[in-house]
């Protein structure tokens, strides 16, 4: 539905026929660390996230999973099979 509280006007997957259905009947201002992300709309000179009405929240375990500005870090590493290994190491030897 339509927003008519904070971001008027906008798509909100919170708001219903009696109004804002959100904790606190409203979305929050965006935090620091939400700066530089895609997801920021300004409304009326205040900042807040298209995506989450609380960014504080999303932020409180690490990185929010919807922040477009933050790089994700993807560990790669192999187990290696000691048998397997000691065997190539014996062939490239001969």
């Amino acid at each position: 539905m339509i927003c008519t509280t904070t971001r008027k006007g906008m798509e909100c997957f919170f708001m219903s026929e009696k109004g804002c259905t959100f904790n606190g009947g409203t979305c929050h201002e965006i935090i620091e660390k939400c700066n530089g992300c895609e997801h920021i709309v300004v409304v009326n000179g205040k900042s807040f996230c298209r995506a989450f009405p609380d960014p504080s929240a999303k932020w409180v375990f690490g990185p929010c999973n919807l922040a477009t500005h933050v790089e994700r870090k993807v560990k790669e590493e192999r187990k290696i099979n000691p048998l397997k290994a000691a065997k190539r190491e014996a062939k490239g030897k001969m």
